[in-house]
């Protein structure tokens, strides 16, 4: 069965493609794709911005497609920056940006009131009309100041419960064992072994 990775993101397709890995798809992404326009996150939830790309993909290829919107979450900010965490700076802002400004707000938070978590919405839209939505968290809290390299998003920021090491301080292998994106993925592949055979004679 083929999948088409709604995303051009270069870390956030290599990073589902080692969490699905093992499973019998040919994970494509919107890169193979370049016809394809890009889709404007406006959601105000997760799950609307995952469906809405997840269903105009999936009617432009024909093909089952995967979306995920993921966000942090700061308890101090009041849930910011939430849904528009990928442009909290600004609709061209980079990571480094959107983490400057983060940390700004936060200048002066005490570390135990510095809470957050990371939310994942992942959907997953078939061509006959049938859609599922997959939920993934972990909690933590903000550092203070940026550390480590790996990652993307705001990984440098963020300290997991129960880690002392940023996400951007971990390898690959480390994060997935613990990530909001792996807890989504980990019920796609559930459903995906238990219910995804039933496509694969029309979708292979």
């Amino acid at each position: 069965m083929k999948i088409v990775i709604a995303s051009r993101n270069r870390k956030k397709i290599e990073e589902l493609k080692r969490i699905l890995q093992g499973l019998e798809i040919t994970i494509l992404s919107v890169n193979d794709f370049p016809e394809l326009e890009e889709v404007k996150e406006d959601g105000l939830t997760f799950d609307e911005n995952a469906l809405k790309k997840a269903r105009y993909v999936c009617q432009q290829t024909g093909l089952p497609a995967l979306s995920d919107d993921s966000g942090l979450e700061v308890e101090a900010l009041g849930g910011r920056p939430g849904v528009r965490s990928a442009r909290y700076a600004g609709d061209e802002a980079s990571d480094d940006d959107n983490i400057k400004k983060l940390l700004e707000e936060l200048a002066g938070v005490p570390s135990e009131k510095r809470t957050a978590q990371f939310v994942c919405c992942i959907a997953l839209v078939f061509p006959d009309g049938k859609e599922y939505i997959f939920w993934g968290y972990v909690r933590g809290k903000i550092s203070e100041i940026p550390r480590g390299t790996q990652g993307f998003g705001y990984d440098p920021v963020f300290i997991p419960e129960g880690f002392k090491k940023t996400f951007a301080e971990m390898s690959s292998h480390e994060k997935d064992k613990i990530s909001h994106r792996k807890e989504a993925l980990d019920k796609l592949r559930d459903f995906l072994i238990k219910f995804a055979p039933i496509y694969k004679q029309n979708l292979l």
